[in-house]
């Protein structure tokens, strides 16, 4: 029988169709093996600070420049601060605040917030970013830049939310809400989620030292020349400075570094998945130069070169791509790069790579990555020559022993240490020996694991036990999630990992049918707000529609009169050229300074209510009667109590139409009080 010829026809289509359909999912695989571009860094520590490393249950003390990942807990003492930064977003943390991150990496930051208050500052945020804070009764997505305070009460049973620039989207209890600038929001209970809308207060001492941690990152100097993506960026402007070198542009010069200080040198190896051994350095400006950039010795002395977020030809612009240490191993061997030291031990030892040299991970990842990390680190990389590289050491699994390194042959540029002190995670320049430039040729191409990184001990020698620990009232405190937490994360408190701890999913919001009248929409988002907010206000927050925008101009007055924007908010607006009155009840505020709004509703009556100003709110025909009657103020001792439910019959409805229109309708009251005033 004559086998079919799978070279012609339909048949060859088809073989060729599935030969694409296999080579296209190639790189999604490989990408998925990509670890994370990004990590979060602990900027500030003032005060009693703690970690929680992700898998541990022991807590440490905060090192500023160990990174922190997905499942790693952070832990601020009583009368201490903290903040992190991870890349395009600050987060800062106020005392007796406990946070974890459920998710890391290029498109999302995660937090479970368990108690206490956190202040986001969001600098940058394309479509495909996700800022979430998910609490014991709320998730709470980040939507556009901005400034945002979260807070966790002690029990756990309140999240309140203040937008100061921005807006937000709340998940909770079967609804959702849209938060906007200049809004308050306190939710209560879970299950119905039960929420009050006030007006954002004034900044706190907390929200005060943010700001000048705002001040101060827009006003950095390394912001002209590298990218706010770069972590660890603003140490720079205070530990060193720029200056132009001849070969590479730009450079940045550390201050104050002993004699025959390099790089690599002050701090210690740990093991962090999952990128395995990484750098953690000893002084406060050292994150940046050792996980993004490279050095290069010029003039004598050790300059740091950043990289610049270049161009690939037909793709976007790369992103500062966080790499573990971008050192060269040196030794014997393919992977084990340990060499003979004096007395017979054995010995790690290794170099800065320059900016002409190819960084290629141990751990497994793609092409595309390595292109990435190597070309957002290095102005001077040519992307065959990453290909060449890769290719020759990953592809084809060849070592490469003739390569020349830019610092190989640098003074003072090679750290040797025993190998139980690199391991242990010891302190480096404690433990550091000398050696002879015979015991460091042929450097190894593979950089990044010069041991296996599962002999690294669980807690390094150099870190301290923690003073401060979250108390034991966080544990198993539930936490309500949008997006789905990384698998076999443990949030702080907890014991199990998330997919069998008691993680609340946010159920999808049911939305009403009946849509919010056009008008009151237009009027609830005078301010700035998203969507059309009045509606939700005055009907009760247990609706999952938008929240409405307090209006700006009466944010002042308004904000002792916060419990009377619930029962009637539309009020607001009619009351807008008169503070006080623009929330439920204008007698709330001062019962004097309402008198302008009487004279709104009822002209006519307003000159002869002027002596009784309470009177001609509840009822325009009292107002003259009501001239010698002040019964009304007894009545009304606190204006507003009283005033509210006369108000809520014709008001609650009338204003939610008329808030956008408030200016028009003075005009109309002044003529129609010309004609009633005529006869």
């Amino acid at each position: 029988m004559k086998k079919p010829n799978f070279a012609k026809g339909a048949p060859q289509c088809l073989v060729l169709l599935l030969a694409a359909l296999f080579l296209a999912a190639l790189p999604r695989t490989a990408r998925a093996q990509d670890p994370p571009g990004r990590v979060a860094r602990m900027n500030i520590i003032e005060g009693s600070v703690s970690i929680q490393l992700a898998g541990a249950q022991d807590w440490l003390d905060a090192n500023p420049n160990r990174p922190l990942t997905t499942g790693d807990g952070v832990w601020v003492g009583d009368n201490s601060r903290a903040e992190m930064q991870t890349g395009r977003a600050a987060i800062r943390l106020a005392a007796d605040t406990g946070i974890s991150f459920l998710n890391l990496d290029d498109q999302a930051v995660q937090i479970q917030l368990a108690q206490g208050t956190i202040v986001a500052r969001v600098l940058v945020r394309s479509p495909n970013d996700v800022y979430e804070v998910d609490t014991p009764n709320l998730a709470f997505t980040i939507t556009d830049t901005g400034d945002y305070r979260i807070t966790v009460d002690p029990n756990g049973n309140t999240t309140t939310i203040i937008v100061r620039n921005g807006t937000g989207e709340v998940t909770g209890g079967g609804s959702a809400y849209t938060l906007a600038v200049g809004q308050e929001a306190i939710f209560s209970g879970t299950a119905p989620l039960s929420v009050d809308n006030e007006y954002a207060p004034p900044l706190d001492d907390f929200e005060q030292w943010c700001a000048v941690l705002n001040r101060q990152e827009d006003a950095s100097t390394s912001a002209r020349y590298i990218s706010r993506e770069v972590i660890g960026y603003e140490e720079l402007d205070r530990y060193g400075t720029w200056r132009v070198d001849p070969v590479y542009g730009h450079v940045w010069v550390p201050s104050n570094v002993e004699a025959g200080w390099a790089p690599y040198r002050r701090g210690h190896w740990v093991n962090v998945a999952p990128w395995g051994w990484t750098w953690v350095d000893n002084q406060p400006w050292g994150f940046a130069p050792f996980h993004y950039g490279r050095w290069a010795y010029s003039g004598g002395a050790w300059v740091w070169v950043p990289g610049s977020v270049a161009v690939v030809a037909g793709r976007p612009p790369v992103r500062p791509v966080y790499a573990p240490a971008l050192v060269a191993f040196v030794g014997g061997g393919r992977f084990s790069v340990s060499l003979s030291l004096g007395g017979g031990g054995a010995g790690v030892a290794w170099f800065p790579l320059g900016p002409r040299d190819v960084w290629v991970p141990a751990y497994h990842c793609s092409p595309r990555y390595v292109e990435n990390v190597n070309i957002s680190n290095s102005t001077v990389i040519q992307r065959t020559q990453i290909t060449n590289v890769y290719n020759t050491t990953v592809v084809n699994n060849v070592r490469v022993t003739n390569i020349t390194y830019s610092n190989q042959n640098a003074p003072g540029a090679v750290t040797a240490v025993p190998r139980e002190a690199f391991v242990g995670g010891r302190s480096v320049k404690e433990a550091s020996v000398n050696i002879t430039p015979e015991q460091i040729q042929h450097p190894n191409v593979v950089v990044a694991q010069p041991i296996s990184a599962s002999e690294a001990r669980p807690v390094p020698a150099a870190s301290k036990s923690a003073s401060v620990k979250p108390p034991a009232s966080l544990a198993n405190r539930p936490i309500v999630t949008k997006m789905q937490p990384a698998p076999q994360v443990v949030p702080l408190g907890h014991h199990e990992a998330v997919a069998r701890s008691n993680l609340v999913k946010a159920a999808p919001p049911a939305i009403p049918k009946p849509a919010p009248p056009p008008k009151a929409a237009a009027a609830g988002s005078k301010p700035g707000s998203v969507a059309a907010p009045a509606q939700p206000a005055t009907k009760g927050v247990a609706n999952p529609a938008p929240f409405p925008k307090p209006a700006a101009p009466v944010g002042k007055a308004a904000q002792p009169l916060k419990p009377a924007t619930r029962p009637a908010a539309p009020e607001g607006k009619p009351a807008q050229p008169v503070k006080p009155a623009t929330r439920p009840a204008v007698p709330e505020g001062k019962p004097a300074q309402p008198v302008r709004p009487a004279t709104r509703p009822a002209a006519p009556e307003g000159k002869p209510a002027q002596p009784v100003k309470p009177a001609t709110r509840p009822a325009a025909p009292e107002g003259k009667p009501a001239q010698p009657v002040k019964p009304a103020t007894p009545e009304a001792k606190n204006p507003a109590r009283p005033a509210t439910p006369e108000a809520e019959k014709p008001a609650k409805p009338a204003p939610l139409e008329t808030r956008k229109p408030a200016k028009p309708a003075t005009k109309e009251t002044k003529k129609s009080t010309k004609k009633t005033t005529e006869p």
